[in-house]
């Protein structure tokens, strides 16, 4: 069975960012935030503070996995440059996206480097009040002027636009105000991180979210479901249940497989991760490989 791994994060270097301030390595993958508190972000067994790209490429090809694509974000630190530099070494097998500050000054220049003049046709937008922008911002609105003004910039530049909103619930997750801007942007690919991290007593909630959000240019990603969800253990029917009902709601058509691979490996197996939906008996063989593979070739290489 093909499989492309949809949320894929390279670590060159532990430099994230979040709610308790800047985050380091503090060893063992491990980072520790200005606050004090610490985080396992890679397997110990790993004995690194990195993911490169030669290593992402070992755990792919042991497990069958054609395609990754490389998405930032707060927690381990934009690795914008370190991902296209894979890209561009490896095009068959990695496809990255780019990530900014939309508050920064040189905002500007920033957008015209990562997708003018190195092309990436990715933006992934972190918001979560965790790791993401409003971490390290004032809560704003999803459908405000800055949002806006990112989304008409995507669209003009034919990206896809991957945005993580954050737990179910949160301040960030604006359903709603994230509604109205996909709406605004109807010709633009939109793909919503972590099936919008429902807790396990959340289903009734992630289901009237999904509604609210499926459109035609709407995909939802399934990576760190089990963690989100649980207590849940292989074969995770916890895990299952959501997303059959993800697929009730919005259409195996419509999710996209992914690990957040690195510091999901911390604690799953990546073959479990993968079985979830491989050896899950309640999907058909084509809505299987629609959510490990096909699904992923028509939003991100429009295959």
């Amino acid at each position: 069975m093909k499989i492309i791994d949809a949320h894929v994060h390279l670590v060159q270097c532990i430099a994230g960012t979040g709610a308790g301030g800047e985050l380091r390595s503090c060893g063992q993958g491990r980072g520790m935030y200005a606050d004090g508190s610490v985080c396992q972000l890679l397997p110990a067994a790993w004995n690194t503070d990195q993911a490169t790209p030669e290593r992402i490429l070992q755990l792919m090809d042991d497990h069958n996995v054609e395609r990754a694509v490389l998405l930032q974000g707060g927690y381990l630190g934009f690795q914008n440059l370190y991902s296209w530099q894979a890209q561009q070494k490896w095009p068959d097998r990695f496809l990255a996206a780019g990530a900014y500050d939309p508050y920064s000054r040189s905002r500007d220049g920033i957008v015209r480097r990562l997708f003018e003049e190195l092309g990436l046709r990715v933006v992934k937008f972190e918001v979560s009040t965790g790791s993401g922008l409003m971490a390290n911002h004032p809560v704003f609105p999803l459908d405000g002027e800055v949002m806006e003004r990112e989304a008409a910039f995507a669209q003009e530049h034919g990206l896809v636009f991957v945005i993580d909103i954050g737990k179910l619930g949160s301040p960030s997750s604006q359903i709603q105000a994230l509604r109205r801007l996909i709406r605004r942007h109807a010709g633009m690919k939109f793909v919503v991180c972590h099936l919008l991290a429902p807790k396990q007593n959340e289903l009734e909630e992630m289901s009237a979210a999904l509604d609210s959000l499926a459109g035609p240019n709407v995909w939802f990603d399934l990576a760190s479901l089990q963690h989100n969800v649980r207590p849940d253990a292989p074969p995770y029917p916890v895990t299952r249940r959501f997303v059959a009902r993800a697929v009730e709601r919005v259409g195996a058509e419509r999710l996209l497989f992914g690990t957040d691979t690195p510091q999901n490996l911390c604690s799953f197996r990546y073959e479990d991760l993968v079985d979830t939906i491989a050896q899950d008996p309640g999907l058909a063989a084509e809505q299987k490989q629609a959510i490990l593979y096909q699904n992923a070739r028509t939003v991100f290489w429009g295959e």
